[in-house]
């Protein structure tokens, strides 16, 4: 019988592979993908692709045209951004809508929505996460980032008090204009950094003290892109929930936004997702 670890390392090895070559080479994406995944046996999954903190699905659009070109229907959730359990309940209103088999990928903080959201939709036959978190049930992000020193996020953040539709208080939080691009994106072009932060959306700090309700890894295969340069969730923070999940893991040298920076990269998991999916 074959271990997860050594599943895990398979993955590797396997995955890496093709993410260099569409990454790192420079390939266009378009002509890679479209050779490679011409003549899967199964039908494709549909990809549905939840977006981060302090982004909106916009942030997917590299990926997006790569998934696309390559013949997949892919869906792009918005994020509410308003607090774990909120958040998770809407992804997962719109999953239950679906009947055809979904691949789902999260982002950054989206890693820990589709955790919670996928949790028990039969729909949900894989799990990405990009630079994610990954909780287990019961667990608090604030607590899980706070046990793996290296994040920068907290002290680039800066607070705004909002008021609820029901008229409870509370802090979103927004990352420092001046701070982007050194925290979120160091590998990007100034040029876009500034722009990205310019769109920034808001999130609740109720999303780092939210308690996770559930954890879709635990009953569904998952896949995991580690960006090892990144500066806002700690790479040994994201080897230890890869591991724990017993993901099939790829290792990039990315900041937190391999979607912009190595979308080639992300697209190629994804797709390595979706043919373990359609070969089923």
């Amino acid at each position: 019988m074959t271990d997860p670890q050594s599943l895990s390392r398979r993955g590797l090895v396997a995955a890496g592979a093709a993410a260099l070559a569409v990454g790192v080479t420079g390939l266009p994406a378009h002509a890679a993908t479209a050779g490679r995944y011409g003549g899967l046996a199964g039908a494709r999954p549909t990809v549905v692709l939840v977006h981060g903190a302090f982004a909106d699905g916009s942030s997917w659009s590299p990926v997006i045209e790569r998934l696309q070109y390559a013949g997949y229907s892919v869906r792009t959730l918005a994020n509410p951004l308003r607090g774990l359990a909120a958040d998770a309940a809407h992804v997962r209103s719109v999953l239950s809508t679906l009947s055809e088999p979904v691949v789902l990928a999260g982002h950054s903080y989206g890693g820990a929505v589709i955790t919670e959201a996928a949790a028990g939709i039969s729909q949900v036959k894989a799990l990405v996460y990009v630079s994610a978190f990954v909780p287990d049930a019961g667990e608090i992000l604030g607590e899980l980032s706070a046990r793996f020193p290296g994040s920068q996020l907290q002290p680039a953040l800066t607070t705004v008090p909002t008021t609820a539709p029901d008229g409870s208080q509370g802090l979103d939080l927004y990352i420092r204009p001046e701070q982007f691009q050194h925290i979120f994106a160091q590998d990007l072009p100034e040029s876009s950094a500034r722009l990205l932060a310019s769109v920034q959306r808001p999130l609740s700090a109720s999303a780092f003290t939210d308690k996770t309700s559930a954890a879709a890894w635990r009953s569904v295969p998952s896949w995991n892109l580690i960006s090892t340069q990144d500066r806002v969730i700690a790479p040994e923070l994201q080897r230890f929930q890869a591991e724990r999940a017993g993901s099939r893991t790829v290792q990039i040298a990315s900041s937190h936004l391999p979607l912009r920076s190595h979308p080639g990269a992300v697209a190629t998991l994804i797709e390595s997702a979706a043919r373990t999916v359609a070969a089923r």
